[in-house]
């Protein structure tokens, strides 16, 4: 899928922009702590074409001597990975120092740059960006991120730009992509080094060592994949965010294009909420899943139901999807590190898995009959029939006389049926229910 980055500095716009064009019903816009970092990772769909659209910036810190490096480092990034870069200014303000800096940076790059004047709420605004075209990246897109008004014609010329579909496909892998995924030091190049059996990847004590992802062919003991050792996702201490977003735009782009996610665990460090917002975003991204526990022998004291319970708070915090296979690994010790890949096979067996429609019939009818779904304002619910969709990942259509009405609790009964019935292990699966 094509990436759209918006680049420029704080107090623009962004994150209104970005909003809109993923479809969010609120404007998240301040820096604050907590905030999930969806706001800074989405999809747009406009004309029957989708992209992902990244919002790089808003990284406010103390001294414009850092200032001014964290934008270098965002704008360098979003350069390298994007297939677009959107660099957003502000009518109001017209042209600062900050400007001058990413508009300098994006001239000598190869990428096309769509230059927007934002703010632009009233038509005399509009002679005010004349003065964007002095950076000599294209006429200025008068725009209000606000409103609304503008974008659709923006949003006409950002696909101009964007590279076709059947064009990414071509560099599609085509055997299956195996990510691995997590925070800085849990052990994904030494796990990539392990089953290559050599040193492919630099190993450090020292998060962060990894900068890019590394793909790698593997054919060993009956196993073909790509294996993709990623950037790790960090925390971003200083300025309270969830994600320090520009380190992994690379990481991002594995997600997306890989089949099958392997998310690296610290045993010693247990499930942190850095873990869980990898795993939303895997799941988001309706990619396969399996959680690796590293580390495992630095865990003292080791009983009889330590690993139970480790399992157990996994299982309590990724809920309601807890049908994932969980391995717990030493890397260091080559302690069941096959497993991992023996387990990552058989998920993408499920994500690939079709089921026939006469067989999801007879074994999911006779389940639904025995509990149907909770009659509502006197209203009874029939479902009659059930097909699988032809997706990348598994989807299910349930027809039914009053889909409006099946609440969501009742979904997930029909999700657990499914995969008690058929195994679809480490797999999202999606339930629509259609008129009959």
């Amino acid at each position: 899928m094509s990436i759209l980055a918006i680049v420029g500095r704080p107090n623009v716009g962004k994150s209104t922009l970005f909003n809109r064009l993923v479809g969010m019903r609120q404007a998240i816009v301040d820096e604050v702590a907590g905030v999930t970092r969806d706001r800074h990772y989405g999809r747009c769909e406009w004309n029957g074409r989708e992209f992902s659209v990244i919002d790089t910036g808003g990284y406010a810190v103390n001294t414009e001597d850092v200032f001014e490096e964290e934008i270098r480092k965002q704008v360098l990034l979003a350069i390298e990975e994007a297939d677009v870069i959107l660099f957003m200014c502000e009518v109001h303000t017209g042209i600062t120092d900050y400007d001058n800096i990413i508009a300098d940076i994006l001239r000598r790059s190869k990428k096309p740059v769509v230059v927007v004047a934002n703010k632009v709420d009233t038509g005399d605004r509009m002679f005010d960006t004349y003065v964007f075209n002095s950076f000599g990246l294209g006429e200025p897109w008068a725009i209000s991120s606000a409103s609304g008004s503008g974008t659709g014609d923006l949003l006409d010329k950002i696909l101009e730009l964007l590279p076709l579909e059947s064009e990414a496909r071509e560099n599609a892998p085509k055997i299956p992509h195996i990510a691995i995924i997590g925070k800085p030091n849990v052990g994904k190049s030494s796990i990539t080094n392990a089953l290559l059996g050599e040193e492919r990847n630099i190993v450090t004590p020292v998060a962060g060592t990894t900068r890019d992802s590394i793909a790698t062919y593997y054919n060993k003991f009956g196993h073909e994949f790509m294996l993709v050792d990623t950037a790790g996702l960090r925390k971003k201490v200083k300025v309270k965010e969830d994600l320090e977003f520009y380190s992994v735009m690379r990481s991002i782009r594995a997600i997306e294009y890989s089949d099958v996610c392997v998310l690296m665990l610290d045993a010693t460090m247990g499930v942190e909420q850095q873990d869980m917002a990898i795993f939303n975003l895997i799941i988001k991204n309706r990619k396969g899943c399996v959680i690796v526990v590293n580390k495992w022998d630095l865990i003292p004291d080791k009983g009889p139901n330590t690993m139970k319970e480790f399992t157990l708070d996994i299982m309590n915090k990724i809920a309601p999807f807890r049908d994932i296979p969980i391995v717990f690994t030493s890397v260091i010790n080559m302690q069941r590190i096959l497993d991992v890949l023996n387990s990552a096979a058989k998920v993408y067996a499920n994500k690939n898995k079709r089921i026939p429609t006469s067989k999801l019939n007879e074994e999911m009818l006779p389940e639904i009959l025995n509990y149907p779904p909770p009659a509502t304002k006197g209203k009874y619910i029939k479902i009659k029939y059930i097909t699988q969709l032809p997706t990348p990942s598994p989807a299910f259509a349930f027809f039914c006389n009053l889909p409006q009405y099946v609440r969501e609790d009742y979904k997930r009964y029909l999700e657990n049926r499914l995969r008690e019935k058929f195994d679809f292990n480490g797999v999202p699966i999606q339930i629509f229910l259609r008129q009959k």
